[in-house]
């Protein structure tokens, strides 16, 4: 089941079901007790936005492989947490906005991101699918400069629409093995696999559970693959960035400078 949130004209956002290019509108939370309205709405008609607003944004770095059976005694031993500002969100075709402070070095990473769908704390392995509501595509922008003048990544990863998410959430998905790509103009830049990570969604959210109370609507970003080649383009005003993960969909964000939007 996918599902959306999206808005027409000035009216707030509303979660709905995508089936067939119609958008069923749900009442209720999609955290707690819902249904479907029978409004249907063609998706056509309505403006996709990031489909969901979350209370915290946790990611994973340096966690694929570069090849299977890759055992590379420098990778992490446990899963390698960062904390994004939740204000980076943004939706399907909001643009990447390139920071007046740290404009030059501006790259992204296509990811498969897990939204939690209930308060998960100390949560074994064998129960973690009863805490995962779905899946996104996601987008994790950084600046490398920023990372490498800080010697951290919580400024460098969370400045205003750094982490795209979308275009909706796939309830239905094994995260075991989906193909993640990515495209800057139609120029591939990533081509793999989650059967690459070193942790995947199992043991890390057990483990993120065992450090702290995982809320509903959490995202959790699994990490993404190398290029394809190094190095990796940086982004420039005027480029159109594409990040998919097989089973979910494709999600597009073009990308500008500061000064080019309006405040």
């Amino acid at each position: 089941m996918r599902i959306v949130r999206c808005s027409k004209g000035e009216d707030a956002a509303f979660h709905g079901v995508l089936e067939d290019g119609l958008v069923d509108r749900i009442d209720g939370n999609i955290f707690g007790e819902w249904r479907r309205s029978g409004d249907r709405i063609r998706l056509a008609d309505l403006r996709l936005n990031a489909p969901l607003t979350p209370p915290n944004l946790l990611c994973l770095g340096k966690n694929y492989r570069s090849f299977p059976g890759d055992d590379n005694p420098s990778y992490p031993k446990q899963p390698l947490l960062f904390i994004k500002s939740t204000s980076s969100v943004i939706g399907p075709g909001e643009p990447i906005v390139l920071p007046e402070m740290a404009a030059s070095e501006v790259y992204f990473e296509a990811e498969l991101a897990v939204v939690i769908g209930k308060k998960a704390r100390n949560v074994s392995p064998s129960s973690v699918c009863d805490f995962v509501f779905g899946y996104v595509v996601a987008n994790d922008v950084g600046a490398k400069d920023c990372q490498s003048a800080d010697g951290q990544w919580a400024r460098a990863k969370s400045f205003d629409s750094f982490c795209p998410l979308g275009p909706w959430i796939e309830t239905e998905l094994d995260p075991a093995n989906c193909r993640v790509a990515s495209k800057v103009n139609c120029v591939p830049v990533q081509e793999s696999t989650t059967s690459l990570m070193i942790f995947d969604v199992t043991t890390t959210i057990s483990f993120l559970s065992r450090c702290m109370t995982l809320q509903p609507g959490t995202v959790l970003c699994m990490g993404s693959p190398a290029a394809l080649a190094e190095p990796r383009p940086f982004l420039r005003d005027g480029d159109s960035v594409e990040v998919e993960v097989e089973g979910i969909g494709t999600l597009a964000n073009p990308v500008l400078m500061s000064s080019a939007c309006k405040v």
